[in-house]
């Protein structure tokens, strides 16, 4: 080409300038297409590891895991241990009482009820006192006045005991059946009573009195009344 074509019709700079823009746009575009080309052919990135473990997760697999899992057994429980029994309730039970055997406290009941609340001068308090056996079979317990002491008192005065002044035999024994009660009238005179026997008690002085009968034991409840 002829120099002087350039200087009549452009410029030597502009058209080189030409030139430069359209190479630069020819490489933009074969740069675009290879990076498209990279990206679409592109190494898979999933490992054989993460495929077998997506293949896990499917709901296929969930049965096999379910049927693999085993319930741990109930411990049974073990029994609890019999209780020791006493050696007190070991020689009850060893020992079964026998018709005739003296009465044991825990199966008697006794009681005393007062015949009047309130007694004028010159009358005489009376009690009724009853023994029952609540046992299964007959026993034999001993009802004389000093086994079944009926005690009165005042306040913390002790003023009259049936245990007092008995001379001669004092033990009274008696069959006591299963249910029937053993019963016994007792009269007070009114007056003391002490360890000198020889001399009559004096006279007990009006006032608020409390009668009790006692057995081993044994021990009634109290009958309040007053003398006038």
């Amino acid at each position: 080409m002829d120099p002087d074509t350039f200087r009549s019709d452009i410029g030597v700079d502009v058209y080189w300038r030409r030139r430069m823009v359209a190479l630069v746009g020819v490489l933009v575009v074969v740069a675009i297409v290879a990076w498209a080309c990279s990206a679409t052919s592109g190494p898979d990135d999933t490992s054989p590891k993460d495929a077998s473990a997506t293949r896990s997760a499917t709901p296929g697999s969930v049965p096999a895991v379910l049927s693999t899992a085993t319930a741990a057994p109930t411990p049974a429980a073990s029994p609890s241990p019999s209780p020791t029994p006493t050696p007190r309730a070991a020689e009850a039970a060893g020992r079964s009482r026998r018709p005739g055997d003296a009465c044991a406290a825990p199966q008697l009941v006794l009681d005393m009820q007062g015949q009047g609340t309130v007694y004028p001068p010159g009358t005489q308090p009376r009690f009724i006192l009853t023994l029952v056996n609540t046992g299964k079979v007959m026993c034999v317990a001993d009802v004389g006045p000093r086994a079944m002491e009926v005690r009165i008192t005042s306040g913390d005065d002790r003023v009259w005991s049936s245990a007092d002044c008995v001379s001669g035999e004092t033990d009274e024994l008696r069959r006591l059946d299963r249910g029937i009660p053993y019963v016994r009238e007792l009269v007070w005179n009114r007056r003391r009573s002490g360890d000198d026997c020889r001399v009559e008690g004096e006279p007990a002085r009006p006032g608020t009195y409390v009668a009790v009968v006692r057995a081993p034991g044994l021990k009634s409840s109290k009958a309040v009344f007053h003398l006038r």
